[in-house]
């Protein structure tokens, strides 16, 4: 392939040449998955499904001429239904292997996919929100006599499909998902004595490996768009478990070409501010100084834009749209008190960007704003997203504000996307153990109802009474937590339940369990400072542009926490607070 990804390949030699110079490769790979259960079929006098357990065999992924232990559906008067389990949630489509079909017109079919089972078994729109936004999730298709029909591309575990026409019969040999992913090594790891932290590490790297497509999108099922902001916790997770991925700077590439100044990144400034902090940090870790030079000339105007937009007071001034998460979004106090301090951290991180390119005028301009800026007093109210923040971004103090707030009600008040940065505030105040059991709560609050990916947005309020994401009818006392709960842009099935920015949870454990912290651009220097709380052994892998560092820690019988790291040669590893 070419460096403008235009494929180069013998295949092309037959095709005219004005065709193969437009061919784009897809670095995508695929895989076949059979279902792991049949949740549900019709079975009555109008409609039944006949040896539906077939569907869970493995077979060849090609049909072939004469039916051999055919699934029957039949249509008798009503709907034939059969609705199925791939057993976790999944970036691709489903491929219908049909042997026959009684009409010889074709099969009608309605295919539903669903991120929870009730999503999967419900009708498009009314209060519970179901979409074919972004991503069609339910359609009818014709099915003919010895096919493969492939079908859809969004997030699904789920699928129901329904043979429509009265009076007809469908075999079939199998319905397989079709896995579409990017084929990663998982370079990063991490395994302690608590085998829920284990889950929701791997469970955080999965989400983001879904969500690591040609580009790197934040929902696979709806939020198919590369999101500024949302790239932040979404490039810690990659390069925590993937290390330096392709898809990072061809994302920030893209966003940047597609919003030329003065515009503001997604239209929000604040996802401008996050694009910022994210070329400092993805330049602290490869050390790619080529790359940072691309980025001089756009973050020069982004620089001089955001000075313009500091008031006299030093408050951020930037313009509509101003966001910092969706559950903040109707506090306007709120709102400033977190682009306040997304302001700083931005332009604290460009003044160093600023500093690398030897561009000492913009430096010192940072500098000039970050006096301004940090003489405004905001108030994060009780809002844990706002406040991190500004721990974050030297606004508040640490332990003081994790005392007054974040470390109250556990982790009531956590947010999906700002998750990371509450840790990591709580962090910030020496609260490790604290932090592993909100992370229990929280992110373990979601396997507990069947997750297989972290969600958009969840609240552990919504544990109470609620159904598992597999149930796939409605209880007499329980909740469809799926097509419940949500607001703004994600209510009901609309919300996405394979969302990115929720997988910051993964480098945090490896940041601060582990306790890995990059000192030097290009990981030359890294301290290993580990914070166990209550934990027995922590042990686990961190990528680098030079290789693998390995670290093991245990806790001996007097307290003692013991290390053993080994790294590349070209690594200077600190141990301890040191650094």
């Amino acid at each position: 392939m070419s460096d403008n990804g235009l494929v180069q390949n013998d295949i092309f030699r037959s095709i005219p040449e004005r065709i193969a110079k437009t061919a784009q490769k897809d670095e995508r790979a695929r895989a076949y998955l059979i279902p792991q259960k049949v949740l549900w079929e019709t079975n009555d006098i109008t409609a039944r499904v006949i040896d539906s357990h077939v569907l869970l065999e493995q077979r060849s992924p090609q049909i072939s001429l004469d039916s051999q232990s055919p699934c029957i559906l039949c249509n008798d008067g009503q709907p034939a239904s059969i609705l199925l389990d791939f057993g976790c949630e999944i970036h691709g489509g489903i491929v219908i292997h049909a042997w026959k079909e009684t009409t010889g017109k074709g099969a009608k079919v309605r295919v539903r996919f669903g991120e929870s089972a009730l999503e999967a078994m419900s009708e498009l729109g009314g209060i519970q929100n179901a979409t074919n936004d972004h991503a069609n999730r339910d359609m009818i298709v014709r099915i003919g006599n010895m096919s493969m029909n492939p079908i859809g591309e969004t997030g699904f575990r789920f699928v129901r499909i329904d043979l429509l026409e009265p009076y007809q019969q469908m075999e079939l040999k199998a319905v397989q998902a079709v896995l579409i992913y990017k084929d990663l090594e998982y370079k990063g790891s991490f395994h302690c004595s608590d085998e829920l932290l284990n889950r929701i590490w791997n469970t955080g790297a999965y989400t983001v490996h879904l969500n690591t497509q040609n580009y790197i999108w934040d929902g696979i099922k709806r939020d198919r768009l590369v999101w500024a902001g949302d790239l932040h916790p979404e490039i810690t997770a990659i390069k925590t478990v993937f290390g330096n991925e392709e898809a990072v700077p061809k994302s920030l590439d893209f966003v940047r070409n597609e919003t030329p100044l003065p515009g503001w990144m997604n239209d929000f400034p604040a996802y401008s501010m996050w694009w910022a902090i994210i070329q400092y940090d993805w330049f602290l870790y490869t050390g790619d100084f080529s790359y940072l030079k691309e980025q001089h000339h756009y973050l020069r105007g982004l620089q001089e834009q955001m000075s313009s937009c500091i008031g006299e007071d030093g408050k951020d001034n930037t313009p509509e749209t101003r966001f910092v998460d969706w559950p903040s979004k109707a506090n306007p106090g709120v709102v400033d008190a977190g682009l306040q301090a997304l302001h700083i951290l931005a332009t604290s991180k460009m003044e160093k960007l600023f500093e690398q390119l030897e561009d000492e005028e913009m430096a010192e301009i940072c500098r000039q704003d970050l006096g301004k800026l940090r003489k405004y007093k905001a108030n994060f109210e009780s809002a844990k997203q706002a406040a991190a923040l500004m721990v974050l971004s030297g606004m508040e103090e640490a332990v003081d504000v994790n005392e007054k707030l974040l470390r109250k009600n556990g982790s009531k008040g956590m947010s999906t996307f700002m998750g990371y940065y509450i840790l990591s505030a709580r962090a910030k105040a020496g609260d490790y153990q604290g932090c592993l059991e909100s992370i229990r709560e929280y992110w373990g609050g979601m396997l507990a109802l069947g997750a297989t990916t972290f969600w958009e947005d969840f609240d552990i309020e919504w544990l109470k009474d609620a159904l598992p994401i597999d149930a796939w009818k409605r209880e007499e006392g329980k909740i469809d937590v799926h097509g419940t709960y949500g607001g703004y842009c994600y209510c009901g099935y609309r919300h996405s339940l394979c969302h990115g920015w929720a997988a910051g949870v993964t480098p945090w454990l490896s940041e601060n369990v582990l306790g890995v912290k990059i000192l030097e651009p290009g990981c030359k220097k890294v301290q290993i400072n580990p914070h166990l709380g209550d934990l027995d052994f922590a042990e686990g892998t961190y990528p680098t542009p030079y290789g693998k560092i390995h670290i093991h820690h245990v806790r001996k019988p007097d307290g003692e926490i013991e290390s053993r790291i080994t790294a590349p040669k070209e690594i200077i590893i600190v141990q301890g607070e040191q650094g």
